[in-house]
């Protein structure tokens, strides 16, 4: 079993992104990105969990799994000689939509410019902009509005990476799929992400190390704001790995 690339080798990687994948069914469950020896320590299961990985990890599950049936994970590096990290996550992002059902921890990643129907883009781009009037905190909802069929208030109360001192500082949260805003909700509390305080069977994981709130739909007055806006282009940022971004100076009123 290989656990390291070669030291000239290793030189001239950069920053590669690959694939892992399970021999029991030829099916790619993880896509990541990475320097050096990441693929190696992924696919042996010696990597240590990040701040923002939950405890319970699904891709661990599989990799003790394969490893207990006595195989070893298949790994594939699709791009590498990549020059920095901002275009590593584009090129991972781009992968990752090519493999549905991945472990990969999806809400950790915002998927602002990720897969769209024309029609989507071309709402997106002709919405006016908005102008932000009040300490927001956005949210890029796309994975779990979509995919996972919950309401917008669901989907975007529940469960993020983020500094809640910060996120108790906003005054609403804009929940927004690829850019344009679907919901405006004013946070009543914030909470960690346990199954005490999210007992609610649509919230099928807990996530202790995220955060989540309860809240209520902002006023018509303050809805009509944003509501069907786009997201300035300024705190949309590509290849960004968060899909939370913090508002903390509003425009000046007109």
């Amino acid at each position: 079993m290989r656990t390291h690339f070669p030291p000239e080798v290793a030189e001239r990687l950069g920053y590669y992104v690959y694939r892992l994948i399970d021999p029991r069914n030829g099916e790619t469950f993880y896509v990541g990105k990475g320097q050096g020896d990441r693929v190696f320590d992924h696919a042996n299961g010696v990597l240590k969990l990040g701040a923002d990985e939950d405890v319970v990890d699904t891709k661990m599950q599989r990799i003790k799994e394969i490893h207990s049936a006595q195989l070893e994970v298949g790994h594939v590096i699709h791009r590498h000689g990549i020059k920095d990290e901002e275009t590593a996550f584009q090129v991972e992002a781009a992968v990752m939509d090519a493999f549905p059902g991945l472990t990969n921890k999806v809400g950790g990643h915002s998927d602002d410019f990720g897969v769209a129907h024309v029609e989507e883009i071309i709402a997106l781009y002709a919405a006016e902009t908005f102008e932000p009037r009040h300490p927001l905190l956005l949210i890029s909802i796309g994975h779990s509005y979509r995919d996972e069929g919950k309401s917008v208030y669901d989907a975007v109360r529940y469960a993020w990476v983020l500094n809640p001192d910060k996120a108790r500082r906003a005054e609403f949260v804009l929940a927004h799929v690829q850019g344009l805003v679907k919901g405006v909700f004013r946070p009543v509390r914030w909470m960690e992400a346990t199954r005490l305080n999210f007992p609610d069977p649509v919230f099928a994981n807990p996530a202790p190390t995220r955060w989540g709130f309860e809240g209520t739909e902002a006023a018509e007055a303050i809805s009509k704001q944003y509501m069907g806006k786009r997201v300035p282009d300024k705190y949309r940022a590509r290849g960004a790995a968060n899909p939370v971004r913090y508002i903390s100076e509003p425009s000046a009123a007109p």
